[in-house]
């Protein structure tokens, strides 16, 4: 959570949780768990969804991950990514997905430039769910499109990586 204002409460994390489950139900797809196959751990979560704020961009689809420090640098949030975007292309019929993250998000930027994301700067945004000057509210946009999708390096492939297996429950 280092990337967001603070720690959800259990309130706020039941209510997304409930806002995922609802997701699922409602349109079958959504934000996946992702359990880690050589210790059965619960690693976070990773999946599509719909912004929930106004922007210049939305309405949009959103290609997310948020994973638990033990699972960072494996791969993993790149892996569960690649599945949701093949999805969104593949069986949703997407047009684009979109994904962003605060400027100081380094680590998650990566992992949207791994997937073939592109960003262009007069995207950027300023989250409108953080006060006026808040140091995390500058954001960056980045966006893929099918064809861009279809031209991705094969082990981006989606589901079936060695260490981890994400899927919907």
């Amino acid at each position: 959570m280092e990337h967001f204002p603070g720690l959800l409460s259990r309130r706020e994390s039941d209510r997304l949780a409930d806002r995922i489950e609802e997701q699922l139900r409602f349109d079958g797809w959504g934000l996946w768990a992702v359990e880690i196959a050589a210790d059965r751990g619960f690693a976070g979560f990773v999946g599509l969804s719909r912004p929930a704020f106004e922007a210049r961009f939305t309405p949009a689809v959103e290609v997310g991950w948020r994973l638990a420090p033990a699972y960072w640098h494996h791969g993993y949030a790149t892996e569960g990514a690649a599945a949701a975007i093949t999805l969104g292309f593949d069986s949703l019929q997407l047009s684009e997905i979109v994904s962003f993250t605060s400027y100081s998000n380094l680590r998650s930027q990566r992992v949207m430039e791994r997937l073939g994301m592109r960003r262009d700067p007069s995207d950027d945004f300023v989250h409108p769910n953080l006060p006026p000057g808040h140091h995390l509210g500058p954001h960056v946009l980045y966006r893929i499109a099918p064809t861009d999708w279809a031209t991705r390096p094969a082990e981006l492939g989606g589901f079936g990586g060695p260490a981890a297996a994400a899927h919907r429950d």
